[in-house]
């Protein structure tokens, strides 16, 4: 044993979520301690560092639902924290198509959606798509307009957000591996480091699931991840992208289905799509596969391709096909018609969403979980929008989920 640590605060995780938990702990309780575990090297290498960079308006989600109460105002905190700091910030809005005819109707519940959610949303008629957009296709020529949606350098925000945790006498152990963990007596195991803690906060994204039943916690839930690849649009097929397109997504299931991101250096991106990942950091090829995440993961598929619940098999089916640049392209044609797969070039852009499988329902997990355990809280489904919500979500989560 090298040594033995105490924190009052233990974060287990140093992505977004992570920190600005810390930091919203350290702002409450100013004279109490406060240390961030990081397995990798530096703070936001998975979920927060490849994250998008959309704002999100909060358009998609049930009222009643967590994400809807802090998305919203999330996006508002994060531009004005942009705005303050002098980070990168482009307000572009974003244009929601139906791609077929089956999608026209979500126009009707989107809208009233956005109305209650308090999102700034309009129609727009053919003409008017026509004249915002011209590129873009639409079943019935209609499509929503979100003027507030912004897009931000989520590698700029980390930084940002990183300095101002570490300014606030908060540390960020990098580098370690959680052991064993004795909840009764509030003792993690951090590589040759005990650390006795008061409370533990787990945010570690992709391993949230692990980290929670290390402490006898969140055992009804497991990681299914899903991959996002990303193409890029060779600035010159001569299609020219005004706005964030999406298409109107299958609310069945919690993925937004291809649509276009404009990042901060002007580059447009397509995707992602929503493949199933093999590891919880199979980024490329057989990278981050071992066998018994193999066999752990590709149960839980063939369970889900089997029930077909909530629209899996098609969505399996669907997101399979595109591995394959034509398939891919075929799906950005229905909010693109004019694309074509030479219009595509390979990118590098990549990222896995850390969806939660409920194991007793067999669904996957659409909202926000945060679930207490003896002396810890876990927040299990951190998924998008957890960039976009993360300022009023951690103030969500101290308010009532942490005892401060």
């Amino acid at each position: 044993m090298m040594g033995a640590r105490t924190a009052d605060y233990l974060v287990i995780g140093a992505g977004i979520v992570g920190l600005t938990v810390a930091a919203e702990i350290k702002r409450r309780r100013p004279a109490a301690s406060v240390l961030i575990l990081e397995k990798e090297d530096k703070p936001g290498r998975h979920s927060s560092g490849r994250n998008s960079g959309v704002l999100h308006s909060g358009i998609y989600y049930p009222p009643a639902s967590l994400k809807a109460k802090v998305c919203g105002a999330g996006a508002k905190e994060m531009a004005a924290y942009c705005e303050a700091r002098g980070l990168p910030l482009k307000k572009l809005g974003k244009i929601l198509v139906p791609a077929a005819a089956v999608d026209v109707p979500q126009l009707d519940l989107l809208l009233e959606r956005g109305r209650v959610n308090d999102v700034d949303v309009v129609r727009l008629s053919a003409d008017e798509l026509k004249r915002m957009e011209p590129e873009a296709g639409s079943a019935n020529g209609e499509a929503l307009f979100v003027r507030s949606t912004s897009v931000v350098s989520s590698s700029d925000v980390l930084a940002s957000v990183v300095s101002d945790v570490r300014g606030a006498g908060i540390e960020i152990l990098c580098g370690g591996q959680v052991g064993r963990v004795d909840p009764e007596r509030r003792i993690l195991h951090w590589g040759g480091d005990s650390i006795a803690y008061g409370h533990a906060i787990n945010t570690a994204g992709l391993h949230a699931d692990a980290v929670a039943h290390l402490f006898g916690s969140g055992e009804r839930y497991t990681l299914l991840p899903f991959k996002g690849i990303y193409w890029k649009l060779d600035p010159s097929s001569g299609i020219a992208v005004n706005h964030l397109i999406y298409p109107v997504p299958d609310l069945r299931v919690p993925f937004l289905g291809v649509h276009t991101t404009t990042a901060i250096d002007g580059t447009v991106y397509v995707g992602p799509t929503a493949v199933p990942a093999f590891g919880r950091e199979n980024y490329r090829g057989l990278s981050g596969v071992t066998p018994s995440e193999l066999v752990r993961i590709g149960s839980h598929l063939a369970r889900q391709y089997l029930s077909g619940r909530d629209g899996f098999r098609r969505l399996a089916w669907q997101e399979g096909r595109r591995y394959f640049k034509p398939w891919f392209a075929e799906a950005a044609r229905a909010i693109l018609p004019r694309l074509r797969p030479e219009h595509l070039l390979p990118s590098t852009k990549v990222g896995i969403r850390a969806q939660m499988l409920d194991k007793e329902t067999g669904s996957l997990v659409t909202d926000f979980l945060v679930e207490k355990g003896r002396s810890s809280t876990h927040v299990l489904n951190a998924i998008s929008p957890a960039f976009t919500s993360a300022f009023p979500l951690a103030r969500h989560i101290c308010d009532d989920w942490v005892p401060v």
